[in-house]
């Protein structure tokens, strides 16, 4: 429970998870408000992006407002909320970079399996791409800027959120669920879903599942923060589509017909599992049914900043 436990070293006034909520979230909220009002814009979108080809200039575009993001989240939780970035990041007194690393090779390695297994399968489903230029540019984008897309996201839900939701529920349960929903949904507008429907969302409520009980057993946001980094890494420079949300000029391009298979749920159903069986022999957890279902109990504060129940 330590890492939910964060938050109890600032402020917690409702207000102030309000402003931080509504200005850090706003332009996912607004995409899905515009949307929902207007679905034809959606049509359009999807449309556009079909015919255009990949640039990187538009990929970066398209990662740069995450930094700013990220930047007016630490903000709001230091001076909003008077409370040290690293709250949100891990219960540890440092970020454990080795967490992070260990992660992101764990889930790299896997990524890259699949598609060596995928293409020998099925060639006829992928064109070889490369082009030197373009994807070594690709590379430092992704190098660069993915990670803060990616931590942009962890933070917000397996951080703050999680520790928001622990607080006023006081059951990390709930906290799990509600962060795994949200995440799911706001994915929702993803090009994938309009193509192969709703069910889709097994997988990104999934994903979110996953990443909130690393966190929970864990106490921080590390095996996630590189989880995920190497999750949309592998997506944006391996293999892209014209339907996928990564448009890129990618090693490989997928030029199959996108379809429900057994390899949409392959990472949910097995993979998932696997790599949790692997972090937690890896890292001794102990305690699930206490860090996923117990009660969050304020603690008191000392003065080094340690907390004690």
């Amino acid at each position: 429970m330590k890492f939910l436990q964060q938050a109890y070293k600032g402020n917690n006034k409702w207000w102030a998870y309000l402003i931080t909520i509504a200005i850090v979230f706003f332009p996912f909220l607004m995409n899905v408000i515009i949307y929902l009002l207007f679905p034809e814009l959606l049509d359009v979108m999807y449309q556009e992006m079909e015919q255009k080809e990949p640039s990187n200039l538009d990929f970066l575009t398209n990662l740069l407002p995450f930094l700013f993001l990220l930047i007016l989240l630490f903000l709001f939780v230091t001076k909003l909320h008077k409370r040290k970035i690293i709250t949100i990041i891990t219960s540890r007194k440092t970020v454990d970079w080795n967490r992070f690393f260990y992660a992101f090779f764990i889930w790299f390695i896997i990524g890259v399996l699949l598609i060596v297994v995928d293409y020998y399968n099925s060639p006829e489903d992928y064109v070889w791409n490369f082009k030197p230029i373009q994807f070594f540019v690709l590379l430092l984008i992704s190098i660069v800027f993915l990670p803060i897309q990616t931590s942009l996201e962890e933070l917000l839900f397996r951080g703050y959120l999680m520790q928001a939701f622990g607080v006023w529920f006081k059951k990390s349960f709930v906290a799990l669920i509600l962060t795994a929903v949200i995440f799911g949904l706001l994915h929702g507008l993803n090009p994938e879903v309009e193509k192969l429907g709703w069910i889709v969302m097994i997988y990104y409520i999934g994903t979110g599942l996953v990443l909130g009980i690393f966190t929970l057993m864990d106490e921080g946001t590390e095996l996630a923060l590189g989880f995920h980094a190497a999750n949309n890494i592998v997506a944006a420079v391996l293999v892209s589509s014209n339907w996928a949300v990564f448009q890129t000029d990618a090693l490989l391009i997928d030029v199959s017909e996108p379809s429900l298979d057994f390899l949409m749920f392959l990472p949910v159903f097995v993979l998932y599992p696997l790599v949790l069986f692997i972090f937690s022999k890896k890292y001794g957890w102990t305690n699930w049914n206490e860090k996923l279902f117990g009660t969050v109990k304020e603690p008191v504060v000392l003065k080094d900043d340690e907390l004690i129940v």
